[in-house]
């Protein structure tokens, strides 16, 4: 059962990175320390849910990577080197040996945990290990509609173009896509998101860069916990696949009825959140 977030006291804390960016966290739970790094077009607050429910064993930082919430910019030398240097940063500052990360979040743990000892656990959801070439066709015009200040057909271009998106919807015309979205993504989640849309561009070129550096990862010699999304395409799933066969000490499992976004969302984070509780205590 998830603990209602509204009744979880939630304390604010922030470390300084190695460049001055200043990386803000939220705290909720008691136990030993946990830090909970988060994906693209998302904030602290859509893995409130799930940090919910982990904070019944844990001390749960739930960390806003740079370029959102608490959180300085990304600045224009952004890189995954300085995400690193973010979550050390974050680490040292909690003393946490423990990890979850999804996503592009997932990318960045398991890019710490290759040069650096600071976990003695880690779990992951669909990390953003590219494992095979990651689309980039749909960064021109997502940056062009960007600078028009075109939120909406920048963001048709990704879901359209990064390749996640069900194979219909890759098809439907981009007025049938803007007139639904305008429908579907408004309100608080819209909000959160809209503003990260720059750092989604600046995250995914970063991860077109990663491809070829699959091998690099069998450094990572802590425990894993390779979490897949039974909803996931099955060319994804296979992919997730080659990371386990990849990490020394890896555990893939499925989680059916899922996708790729679940952990933010406030009935199946929980979920994810559950399978993962064992395996970190």
């Amino acid at each position: 059962m998830n603990r209602n977030i509204d009744t979880l006291p939630l304390r604010q804390g922030a470390a300084v990175s190695a460049d001055g960016t200043v990386i803000g966290y939220q705290t909720l739970g008691t136990g030993p320390d946990l830090i909970v790094v988060g994906g693209n077009l998302r904030t602290s607050d859509d893995y409130l849910p799930p940090a919910a429910t982990l904070a019944r064993s844990f001390t749960v930082h739930v960390v806003d990577r740079r370029g959102r919430g608490a959180s300085g910019p990304q600045g224009p030398e952004y890189s995954l080197a300085k995400e690193v240097e973010d979550l050390r940063a974050v680490q040292a500052a909690t003393g946490a040996r423990l990890a979850f990360g999804h996503s592009y979040g997932g990318l960045v743990v398991l890019e710490t945990a290759r040069s650096f000892p600071l976990f003695d656990r880690i779990a992951v959801y669909e990390p953003g290990v590219p494992c095979s070439p990651v689309p980039t066709a749909w960064m021109a015009p997502f940056r062009e509609r960007l600078a028009a200040g075109d939120h909406y057909g920048a963001f048709i271009h990704f879901i359209q173009g990064s390749g996640g998106a069900p194979d219909f919807m890759t098809k439907l015309p981009h007025w049938y896509l803007r007139m639904v979205f305008r429908i579907v993504f408004r309100g608080p989640a819209w909000q959160r998101m809209r503003p990260l849309l720059g750092a989604c561009l600046a995250e995914h070129e970063q991860l077109a860069a990663q491809y070829g550096r699959l091998a690099e990862f069998k450094d990572v010699t802590v425990p894993v916990l390779l979490l897949v999304g039974g909803r996931s395409k099955p060319e994804h799933r296979a992919e997730f696949a080659m990371l386990r066969d990849t990490l020394p000490d890896a555990t893939l499992e499925t989680i059916d009825g899922l996708g790729h976004l679940s952990p933010t969302e406030p009935k199946a984070g929980p979920v994810v959140a559950e399978r993962a509780l064992p395996f970190l205590l």
